[in-house]
């Protein structure tokens, strides 16, 4: 792993896109979740040969649709309308979750309300009362994927952290996730422990005093 860098500023969610974008292998298979990831699809280049997949039963996705572009009954699984690619195919939702289950995806990037330092991942429902659950198929994606990854933002809207200790929620999967993008910091998350691989707009210093599980500079 290279050393820890650093920004002055947060990056934007086009910038957490982008990141997350770039460390893409070529050739490889992912799925976007709904939410922050499905803007990483608007950075993906010709040349890296990526392939989209979508659990609603399609592979070749290209970008998020816009003006004439725009077919509503061509949508991704959170109903965004999408661009198809040249080679597309379309198949039933469940030859969809075949392939997701059956460990055919590279990588899945995935929103989250939290994540452990295990790697545990919460992101279908919050416990609190009257919450709509919504799993769709981020527990097939979160153990199927090859890596799985998180793009989220760091704090609630309280200022608490989404990386913790332990899960207060309820889980989707257990020692899931790999990788965790925010405005703030990028993680790696390795054998219990949590790597810091970069800073944005905050020191070290400043993001281990407000994160609540010991974080070490990658």
């Amino acid at each position: 792993m290279s050393a820890m860098t650093t920004t002055e500023a947060k990056l934007t969610r086009d910038e957490m896109a982008q990141l997350v974008a770039a460390d893409i292998p070529a050739g490889a298979f992912v799925n976007l979740g709904i939410g922050q990831p499905t803007n990483v699809s608007n950075y993906l280049t010709k040349e890296q040969g990526v392939t989209l997949h979508t659990e609603n039963g399609m592979l070749g996705m290209g970008p998020v649709a816009t003006g004439e572009d725009i077919d509503p009954d061509l949508i991704n699984a959170g109903k965004i309308p999408v661009t198809q690619l040249p080679g597309a195919s379309f198949f039933h939702h469940a030859d969809s979750f075949a392939m997701m289950r059956g460990g055919h995806l590279d990588v899945c990037v995935l929103g989250a309300f939290q994540i452990s330092k295990d790697g545990d991942l919460a992101n279908w429902h919050t416990g609190a009362e009257g919450a709509i659950p919504a799993v769709g198929g981020a527990m097939d994606l979160a153990i199927g994927a090859k890596s799985t990854w998180v793009m989220m933002s760091l704090f609630t809207k309280a200022g608490e952290s989404k990386l913790v200790e332990t899960l207060s929620y309820p889980v989707t999967g257990l020692g899931c996730v790999s990788r965790i993008y925010t405005e703030v910091a990028v993680f790696e998350l390795r054998d219990s422990k949590v790597f810091v691989r970069s800073t944005h707009g905050i020191s070290f210093e400043e993001l281990a005093a407000k994160v609540p599980v010991e974080l070490t500079q990658a």
